[in-house]
């Protein structure tokens, strides 16, 4: 785990919090249990699949490191094929903890990433569950946490906005996909956004 000494420091003020604007150079993604046997019932369901590919595809095109999860895959199944395919090469972290923190070999992974990645954003399911105890743990070591509201979700509508507000009471920046992919590319006229745009356009 990241010892809080080691962040930047973080502000207690939310309104700076949300001032701050992404770097893709300090982000990291994070894609929480988007699996076969739990997608089915998620509210909204489409919306989340296909704002998680475009966060991926946005990270991959920025250098921006990506970290998978899944709940218990034996159970529960390992993700989605129109996810896990625009990850080739990256094997999901499987833990049982509802929390990405309570995997050593998360942490493990987290803190090896290269550079300096103080800032975490957050995509997959379940908001009240995975996402909102992830965000907790993350924001409890220090860490910016940025949360791609259409980009989550839960089984109910109720519990995909009590995760968000429990997440933005505590420190994490409530975010959505369009609006943080648009802040790391800075600029229409990149090469990077450029590359991105079809699938924007989609």
């Amino acid at each position: 785990m990241v010892a809080t000494s080691e962040m930047i420091p973080v502000p207690t003020d939310y309104a700076e919090l949300a001032r701050r604007p992404l770097d893709m150079d300090q982000c990291a993604l994070i894609v929480i249990d988007i699996q076969e046997k739990l997608l089915p019932p998620i509210f909204q369901r489409e919306q989340l699949v296909r704002n998680s590919q475009l966060l991926i595809r946005a990270a991959g095109i920025l250098k921006i490191p990506t970290l998978l999860s899944t709940q218990y895959a034996k159970g529960l199944g390992g993700t989605v094929p129109d996810v896990a395919s625009l990850l080739p090469g990256t094997e999901a972290v499987d833990k049982t903890l509802f929390s990405c923190f309570g995997s050593d070999v998360f942490c493990s992974l987290l803190k090896r990433l290269p550079g300096q990645r103080t800032t975490l954003l957050l995509c997959g399911m379940e908001s009240h569950i995975c996402v909102t105890q992830t965000a907790l743990a993350a924001l409890r070591e220090g860490y910016l946490v940025h949360v791609a509201s259409d980009a989550v979700s839960s089984r109910t509508e109720w519990n995909w906005k009590i995760g968000l507000d429990r997440m933005r009471a505590a420190g994490a920046v409530i975010s959505s996909t369009e609006m943080m992919i648009y802040e790391l590319m800075r600029s229409s006229s990149s090469a990077a956004f450029k590359e991105l745009l079809p699938h924007l356009k989609g």
